[in-house]
């Protein structure tokens, strides 16, 4: 079963209850996958929870297989925004690590964001739209 690194946008759904995230979660579960999260994650999402949700934020980020961002993950993150830059398409230092940890590791790639990856970085990517999760309807 394929392990999913999860884009931090995908994760704040969950921790607020929002979009069907912690179904998706669940379902993905259920279903033998692993879900997993890397140091970009972590310092996003503390940047951004609230004091009263540190336990909750603290439980979910630690259930998640977790990929340190090694020297050749650096690397390989350098040369895909540059590269990607060469070519006109600016892609942030953030997403940049998050598509190397990604291509690094074998992994398939869980976001919302399809501005930050649909520029042709060769990373396996399962969109998921912004919609309700009734709604909701994957896209590679």
């Amino acid at each position: 079963m394929p392990t999913y690194l999860l884009d931090t946008s995908v994760i704040i759904d969950a921790l607020n209850g929002k979009r069907g995230r912690g179904q998706l979660f669940k379902e993905l579960l259920q279903q033998g996958h692993l879900l997993a999260c890397c140091s970009i994650n972590v310092t996003e999402v503390y940047a951004g929870f609230r004091s009263h949700e540190e336990a909750r934020t603290r439980e979910l980020l630690e259930s998640l297989q977790y990929f340190p961002i090694s020297r050749p993950v650096v690397r390989l993150a350098g040369l895909l925004k540059r590269d990607y830059g060469r070519n006109g398409i600016t892609l942030a230092t953030t997403d940049a690590t998050l598509a190397a940890v990604t291509i690094h590791h074998e992994l398939t790639l869980i976001t919302d964001n399809l501005k930050h990856y649909a520029q042709g970085v060769k990373a396996n990517v399962l969109f998921f739209d912004r919609k309700p999760a009734s709604e909701t309807r994957p896209t590679v």
